[in-house]
């Protein structure tokens, strides 16, 4: 094959996205197809026999053409949320055992003072966390010597109990990993065949409950992600792949397959991660850098936030009720999907999700099997959807169907079926805008000064009801939208985070010393592993942060620094960073008091080349791609509007389309509401644009009601 490829797969709850982009041409296909959640590496057999159908071409071409082949998946995710991890053990201090329920000594944001809010799951149960005797103290010196015969006692225990993978965290295990570098040598000497996470080396950072935590959340998910590995891997080696498969990671980065396993907690949030970078590549030739990209799939519906080009990250949060340190993309994650089951609640109240017929049985207008009243169902009845089929007619669906599952709320509220539909569409909207809120208002940014940018195969449908209720007057909307994460997966680059920790207040050269020597030792480590991944140092970045706080506070913040030498010359730039960040976050500074440093963090990224840019063509006039018209509706009393509907393959650069209208492109189809107006640029998005708003007028009136509410 004389043109090289580069192969993006996003498997997804309900479907599979595949993205393949010519290297020269910059030409990138998208298909889809349905995910097969008890054998994940089945949808991606059945993903390249649908590229190899298309391109003419066998998957054994195709993957040995590739550059590089890059998979995010939901299979780490999915078994955190279904409980269905590896069988895990841990090793603490003694005394120690019960931290990971003890917690920070109360529950959850927002259910603090439940008393009925039951306890989260322990993914290591009492009786398989062993303590052993052993004490270091917060200066690194040694208290107690580790008793080694009560580690061995622990894996006597988990060999009986056939344990298949152990975490190891050891209180100020951070400031001398002494006791838990044996620990670990006796577990592998004892039980060689469990895969084994060290505290110390995933999560050097202080805070024994997040590092205990995060480090029993990583022993949980590596038998999965292992056995996940190891099948792609040896697929697409069989298929004559020359490089290794990439992995891409909750951090917003690519890694190989041994690195996803040895930090599976980098797989939780795998697929939705790569949706920010996608977005500010579809942005790009807008010159936009604030953006929020919203995917609504088949069962969740994700949103990430990017502001002045940098996309939030996340560290030390709970995540699904178990608290993770490492950094992680943001991403506010909602049940709100094509199959999320419409139901009425004990009130009589119509609710939407967060259950989800998922790929199987899927809707009922899919006719697998399906009975519930879904999202995708009432689309199909407001006329949405083509009643022919999805994914260019290969999903027939069906009106009948739909029609039966709505009836199903629709009699109950004494509504028309139409009026259900509407309903239901709602109500889903309502429910992915306060998540859009929750993300951007209440993180103190004003949305409309974002544009809206749509991933996900649903997502196009909802987008402009979207917009509309947020106050956004842009929307960008790629050709490649329900595949969008896909497509970030290619154009992303390796990444990998080393941190260590360094309690240190910055008013003497000895603590100056301490950061450099930190720095250098964590990105020696990284350049190393970039250097084993194949990268030569031109092809390396470094990036600095420091987590800091002014002395005496509880909390810290994260900071970013350039690379550079600390000492007395440069230490004014790391605290006038910090003061800078602090006023940001808490509106307020104090310049003239003492501030410390916490812990220290490098990102080292892999630069991998990119796709060169698609140019598309212009195509036939707007009105010449009209397909048919169908009656869709747009209002609660459930009355149709006669809308034409498009055909998107055939229109090209600068066609423009006033709404109402249907935009039907093969993996998604576009609801341009009335009032909005959507024109195809030359990248391959559509840009669609509230009509006849002010913007400038929009944000008088905005400040004259907040006058009138003080």
């Amino acid at each position: 094959m004389s043109a090289q490829y580069r192969l993006g797969i996003d498997a997804g709850g309900t479907f599979t996205d595949f993205v393949i982009a010519d290297m020269t041409s910059g030409v990138t296909k998208l298909y889809k197809t349905l995910s097969t959640p008890s054998n994940p590496t089945q949808a991606i057999e059945d993903g390249l026999k649908l590229i190899a159908d298309d391109l003419k071409m066998t998957p054994q071409e195709i993957v040995s053409g590739c550059d590089l082949c890059i998979n995010g998946t939901t299979v780490g995710l999915n078994a955190l949320i279904t409980h269905r991890g590896g069988k895990t053990g841990l090793i603490c201090t003694a005394g120690h055992e019960d931290s990971i329920e003890i917690r920070n000594g109360h529950k959850e944001d927002g259910f603090r003072y439940d008393p009925e809010y039951p306890a989260a799951k322990m993914l290591a149960p009492r009786y398989l966390r062993r303590g052993v005797r052993e004490r270091i103290l917060s200066t690194g010196e040694v208290r107690v010597a580790l008793h080694e015969e009560d580690v061995r006692a622990a894996c006597e225990i988990f060999r009986a109990e056939r344990v298949e993978t152990v975490a190891i965290s050891f209180v100020w295990s951070v400031l001398n990993p002494a006791h838990e570098k044996r620990a670990a040598e006796i577990v592998r000497e004892m039980l060689p065949e469990v895969i084994l996470t060290v505290g110390s080396e995933l999560y050097p950072q202080i805070r024994e409950y997040t590092r205990t935590s995060t480090s029993v959340v990583n022993a949980y998910l590596a038998p999965v992600m292992r056995a996940y590995v190891h099948a792609v891997d040896s697929y697409f080696r069989s298929l004559g792949a020359k490089q290794p498969v990439r992995y891409f990671q909750s951090n917003g980065g690519l890694a190989v397959g041994q690195a996803m396993t040895d930090r599976s907690v980098y797989a939780i949030n795998s697929g939705p991660a790569s949706a920010p970078q996608a977005g500010q590549y579809v942005c790009s030739p807008f010159k936009k850098n604030n953006v929020i990209t919203v995917d609504m799939g088949g069962t969740s519906f994700d949103i990430t936030l990017t502001r002045d080009g940098l996309t939030n990250l996340n560290k030390n949060i709970d995540f699904l009720r178990y608290r993770i340190g490492v950094p992680m993309i943001q991403v506010e994650t909602l049940g709100a999907g094509g199959g999320s089951i419409g139901w009425i609640d004990s009130l009589g109240i119509l609710q939407v999700g967060p259950q989800s017929a998922g790929s199987q049985p899927g809707p009922a207008c899919y006719g697998q099997g399906g009975a519930e009243p879904t999202t995708s169902d009432a689309n199909l009845v407001l006329g949405y959807l083509n009643p022919e089929g999805l994914l260019g007619g290969a999903l027939p669906l069906s009106v009948d169907k739909a029609r039966a599952a709505l009836k199903k709320v629709a009699d109950p509220l004494g509504l028309t079926i139409e009026q259900a539909a509407h309903g239901m569409f709602t109500i889903v909207n309502n429910n992915m805008v306060n998540g859009i809120r929750r993300v951007s208002v209440e993180r103190g940014f004003d949305p409309r000064d974002f544009v809206l940018v749509g991933a996900g195969g649903a997502t196009a449908a909802h987008i402009c009801a979207l917009a509309r209720e947020m106050g956004i007057d842009t929307i960008i909307l790629p050709k490649l939208a329900s595949g969008l994460c896909a497509f970030g997966q290619i154009i992303s680059d390796v990444k990998y985070n080393y941190m260590a920790t360094s309690p240190a207040r910055l008013d003497n050269a000895d603590a100056y010393r301490r950061l450099n020597a930190l720095f250098k030792e964590v990105e020696a480590k990284g350049v190393k592993h970039l250097a084993d991944d194949g990268f030569a140092k031109r092809n390396m970045v470094v990036k600095r942060s420091l987590e800091m706080r002014y002395v005496g506070q509880v909390h810290e913040c994260t900071v970013d620094i350039d690379v550079f030498e600390i000492n007395e010359r440069t230490i004014q730039r790391v605290k006038d960073a910090f003061h800078a960040r602090h006023e940001e976050l808490y509106t307020y500074s104090e310049r003239h008091s003492l501030v410390e440093v916490v812990n220290i963090e490098s990102t080292l990224y892999g630069l991998i080349e990119k796709p060169k840019p698609p140019a598309l063509k212009k195509g036939v006039v707007a009105e010449r791609a009209v397909k048919h018209s169908r009656k869709c509706i747009f209002s609660a009393d459930g009355k149709s509007v006669r809308t034409p509907v498009y055909d998107g393959e055939r229109l090209g650069a600068g066609a423009d389309i006033a709404g109402p209208a249907i935009i039907e492109e093969v993996t998604t189809t576009i609801v341009i509401e009335p009032g909005w107006a959507a024109k195809l640029h030359a990248s391959g998005s559509y840009v669609i644009e509230k009509q006849g708003s002010s913007r400038g007028s929009k944000k008088a009136s905005a400040g004259k009601t907040a006058a009138r509410r003080r």
